[in-house]
């Protein structure tokens, strides 16, 4: 199996690609990041945009038709599904590792 260059993911994108399970807007997706990591993880407005764009660009999130035409909405793509398998199949094969070590 060839390792996937785009991994690991980054906190951010692994949380933006885990809310758009479920279509929503930028301002959405922030509050809940914030909500899920429990206050933890908390993105910038341009942190946000700036990791929508780029997740835009490789596919693995889409625009979808909105009708309040101020706010962008977005779901997570086939791709993107793809991806964030891998990573949290990733994540378990670490904890997995770590709890034979007694963590």
């Amino acid at each position: 199996m060839s390792r996937n260059p785009h991994l690991p993911l980054t906190e951010t994108t692994f949380y933006i690609l885990l809310v758009l399970t479920t279509p929503a807007h930028g301002y959405a997706i922030i509050q809940e990041i914030e909500k899920l990591s429990n206050g933890f993880v908390k993105v910038a407005a341009g942190t946000m945009y700036g990791a929508i764009e780029n997740l835009l660009k490789l596919n693995w999130i889409e625009e979808i038709p909105n009708r309040e035409k101020r706010r962008r909405v977005y779901k997570i793509t086939d791709i993107g599904e793809e991806v964030l398998t891998l990573e949290i199949e990733r994540l378990r094969s670490l904890t997995k590792l770590s709890s034979e070590f007694g963590y």
